[in-house]
């Protein structure tokens, strides 16, 4: 475990010192967001296209302290294209099929160099046996990869809401990599985690930057990759659960977002209100306030996903998926599906 600690508060130092830099690049070459609606939560132009100083870190990081294997450069290619198209959709507003284009594209490419999940654990067996995909593989791959880079994208509409919810979730998965001895998971947990550390004092509430497009879906894309090189190509019972408890705040969100969507008969791709920190700020609770509940949600999550990966048993999968139904209840008790 002490293989973290360089390289997590060399991603903060890079990203710290380079942060301000960015913001002015945002502001020269007209990344900046103006609020338009009356779904934007701040009334002044912001800098967008943050997410350069979490990207630069990262990548700066592993270079440094990762072997370049197939796995790993599969990996940062995958990220660069990301970043790619998420500075575009910063600058030029991309339409929703060609951001999945680039999404589809870093995926395809992480699948080539050999990241992807080929078997899932049937934890309802006596001896946990594996399920392997086949040529399912890949469709599954691709779902996971796309669909956990939209989750941060999605909740990324309070002033540090993304960055925070990453480096939670990016603690908690080098904490579980390291039961399974993942040094390069644990090398690249960090890396993030360390990165969203250096980024929040210029995004936490009230903001100076924010990290775009850029940043939200670089860190969706490294999070889904690295569970799937972390934590679901290991045999262990718990493989089938610990990402989705780990992510579970923007996958909830994202899931819920989508289903509430297409009951109210609009696409899944349009914007609405009714996001958790929408439903939060509409209770009273300021941003700031509403940022550190979902920061403790996504902790509580990342709490249990660490107790029971060090149990890993059958009855801990059990609790995890009860765990998981109870919050779905809650949510649609809260009427999370109504329109908003």
């Amino acid at each position: 475990m002490g293989s973290f600690i360089a390289p997590f508060f060399l991603a903060l130092l890079i990203s710290f010192i380079s942060t301000p830099l960015v913001r002015k690049l945002a502001f020269k070459i007209g990344a900046v967001d103006i609020p338009k609606d009356d779904r934007r939560i701040h009334k002044e132009p912001m800098p967008l296209i943050g997410g350069l100083a979490i990207f630069f870190s990262v990548i700066a990081v592993t270079l440094i302290f990762l072997p370049l294997n197939r796995e790993i450069v599969s990996i940062l290619i995958g990220g660069t294209i990301i970043v790619i198209g998420g500075i575009i959709d910063d600058l030029r507003e991309l339409n929703p099929k060609a951001k999945f284009v680039f999404q589809i594209i870093a995926g395809l490419i992480i699948i080539y160099g050999g990241v992807k999940v080929d078997f899932v654990t049937n934890p309802f067996t006596k001896d946990s046996s594996l399920i392997y995909l086949h040529w399912l593989s890949i469709p599954i791959t691709l779902f996971w990869i796309v669909g956990i880079t939209n989750t941060l994208n999605f909740i990324d509409g309070l002033d540090g809401l993304s960055a925070g919810v990453a480096m939670i979730s990016s603690i908690t998965l080098m904490i579980v990599a390291s039961k399974f001895g993942y040094t390069s998971i644990i090398i690249l947990s960090a890396s993030i985690a360390g990165a969203c550390l250096g980024f929040l004092p210029f995004n936490f509430n009230p903001a100076k930057i924010f990290m775009g497009d850029t940043g939200a879906l670089f860190l969706g894309f490294m999070l889904a990759a690295i569970t799937i090189e972390g934590v679901m190509k290991s045999v262990a019972t718990i493989a089938i659960v610990a990402p989705i408890l780990i992510l579970s705040v923007p996958i909830f969100d994202t899931t819920f977002a989508i289903f509430r969507r297409l009951l109210n008969g609009q696409s899944i791709a349009s914007a609405d209100k009714g996001h958790l920190h929408h439903r939060l700020l509409n209770k009273g609770y300021s941003q700031k306030k509403s940022v550190l509940i979902l920061y403790a949600m996504s902790a509580g999550f990342g709490l249990f996903a660490v107790v029971i990966s060090r149990a890993n048993t059958r009855q801990a999968v059990y609790a995890s998926i009860g765990l998981l139904l109870v919050s779905v209840l809650v949510a649609i008790r809260l009427g999370i599906f109504e329109k908003r």
